[in-house]
C-alpha cells in the first residue's frame, strides 16, 4: 500500500520507462561501490527490479518527495542519473551490490531509503539468489560517507545474527 499515493493521469504514465525494459540512458552510470565488480544490464537488470518492486512494496520503501515505490526512480525518464544499479560481487557470487544515486546531491531522505533498502533485500533474502545485498551511497551525495558507514554497520549486524545462529 502507497502511504504517499497521488492521483495520476495516464499522461504522467508516459513519464516512465515499463517495467521489464532496462534503457541505459534512463539509469545512473555505475559508480565507484560497483567498479571491478559484474554489472547487472539487460534483462538481468530488468528481473532484479521488479522482484526490488515487489520488495519495496511489501516493506514500504517508497519516495514521499514523488510518491511512489522506490524502485519506479530507476523508470522515471525525469530523472535519469538516479536510482539503483546492481553488480554481482567479483570475489563472492552470492553478493549482490547495490548502489543508490539519490535525485539530488542533499537528499534529505536518502538514509531512509537506503536503510529500507537494505533492510528489504536482506530481510527478505529468501525471494531472490543473493545471500546478501550490500548497499551504498553514490559519493555525489553530501553525506555519502557517512550514510555508507552507517550501511557497513549494518551489515556487521546482520553478520553477526548470522553467525550465532
Amino acid at each position: 500500500m502507497n502511504p504517499f499515493s497521488r492521483t495520476r493521469s495516464n499522461d504522467a504514465e508516459a513519464e516512465f520507462d515499463g517495467w521489464n525494459e532496462f534503457v541505459p540512458a534512463h539509469v545512473p552510470d555505475p559508480g565507484p561501490f560497483l567498479e571491478g565488480h559484474d554489472l547487472l544490464c539487460g534483462d538481468a537488470h530488468a528481473a532484479f527490479h521488479r522482484l526490488t518492486r515487489d520488495l519495496f512494496e511489501e516493506r514500504g520503501v517508497y519516495d514521499a518527495t514523488f510518491g511512489y515505490n522506490l524502485a519506479k526512480l530507476n523508470l522515471d525518464r525525469r530523472h535519469p542519473d538516479a536510482g539503483f544499479r546492481y553488480a554481482v560481487d567479483a570475489d563472492d557470487s552470492g553478493t549482490l551490490r547495490a548502489e543508490f544515486t539519490p535525485t539530488t546531491a542533499f537528499c534529505p531522505m536518502a538514509d531512509a531509503l537506503v536503510t529500507g533498502s537494505f533492510r528489504a533485500w536482506n530481510d527478505l533474502a529468501d525471494r531472490h539468489e543473493y545471500d546478501r545485498v550490500r548497499v551504498r551511497v553514490h559519493p555525489m551525495h553530501q553525506q555519502a560517507d557517512a550514510l555508507d558507514d552507517s550501511l557497513e554497520r549494518a551489515e556487521r549486524e546482520r553478520d553477526d545474527q548470522e553467525t550465532s545462529k
